[in-house]
């Protein structure tokens, strides 16, 4: 059952219309789970191309130190690939799905019932969280594992990262649903932003490796500010207070202008 089947079955006239609550939500979101589950790129790629990259990093990482017993594995390697996870779902897969919705004008049909819009973008950011909690779960577990990774020495520090980079993610997927006017054009968009975002934010060598502007605007980008918050939790430090800018200005700056070019068909 499709989410538009979901929601016109919870909005059939049944005397006065009702606003849809939690369970309208649940449905919703169990249909949205379904749909990305048949997505087998989508569904594998998030935890697949960050694990790759764990995998042919983490050996030599895992035996350099760099303070308090905290290796470069800890300090960069896992921090990147778990952003990672984050960009692909909410950069790539999420603004795809949003796309088709709106090119098959599901929105636009949601948007003469109780059953609102809006109920379908939770839904899908409900679904994209799980998805990117499993994908950090299983990166997390394979760096432990495998390569002897430590955890964060600041651990809430490091789950409020996480949950603000999300957020920035999302915001920032978001504004590639609003402008993409296809599928595919969403994930044609979505891979352009993921690249720049990681290229700029060290995914292919390091910020160092940079021209000097250059690294200097991607440690203000989600994707630099993120690696930098989340090495300073593994390192046991302060989050540093420029990443955390970065990171809410992203939420701030991609909600606004999402909300403004969004259109429901």
């Amino acid at each position: 059952m499709t989410a538009a089947q979901d929601a016109s079955a919870l909005t059939a006239p049944t005397g006065r219309p009702r606003r849809p609550g939690a369970r309208a939500l649940m449905m919703l979101a169990r249909a949205e789970g379904k749909m990305i589950a048949r997505d087998i790129a989508g569904l594998l790629t998030p935890f697949a191309l960050p694990l790759l990259i764990l995998l042919t990093s983490a050996s030599g990482a895992s035996r350099q130190e760099v303070v308090a017993g905290r290796t470069v594995l800890d300090l960069y390697v896992l921090p990147l690939v778990l952003v990672m996870v984050l960009a692909f779902v909410g950069v790539l897969n999420m603004p795809s799905f949003l796309a088709y919705y709106r090119k098959a004008g599901i929105l636009r049909r949601l948007a003469v019932t109780p059953a609102s819009p809006v109920l379908v973008l939770l839904a899908q950011a409900l679904v994209s969280a799980v998805q990117a909690a499993l994908g950090i779960l299983a990166a997390a577990v394979v760096a432990a594992l495998a390569f002897g990774a430590n955890p964060p020495l600041h651990l809430w520090s490091a789950l409020g990262a996480l949950v603000l980079i999300a957020a920035a993610m999302y915001a920032t997927g978001m504004i590639v649903a609003a402008v993409a006017p296809s599928p595919s054009a969403g994930v044609a968009i979505g891979l352009l932003g993921f690249l720049g975002l990681g290229a700029l934010g060290g995914m292919f060598g390091g910020r160092d490796s940079l021209p000097g502007p250059l690294a200097e605007i991607g440690a203000l980008l989600p994707f630099g500010a993120g690696v930098d918050a989340l090495g300073a939790a593994w390192a046991g430090q302060p989050l540093p207070g420029q990443a955390l800018v970065a990171l809410a200005g992203a939420v701030v700056v991609g909600t606004v202008v999402a909300g403004a070019l969004f259109r429901w068909e």
